[in-house]
């Protein structure tokens, strides 16, 4: 199975977009409420198809920090 990531990117208006990758199902909410909460009022959403796939609800989830 492909890593699960997250990536943020951060426009020089100051907008945050964040995509998540490999985490199939409705996982992806849970792995980004907080920072969510944090960044402050969500404007759009968009699912992805992993969001349509069935979870796996056996697995360990690693998110990795990349400063570049």
């Amino acid at each position: 199975m492909p890593q699960e990531s997250i990536k943020y990117t951060i426009r020089q208006d100051g907008n945050v977009t964040q995509e998540v990758f490999n985490v199939p199902g409705d996982a992806c909410l849970n792995l980004t409420e907080d920072i969510e909460i944090k960044l402050g009022d969500l404007e759009n959403r968009t699912y992805t198809v992993d969001y349509y796939q069935p979870a796996n609800l056996n697995q360990d989830v690693t998110l990795q920090y990349d400063q570049n």
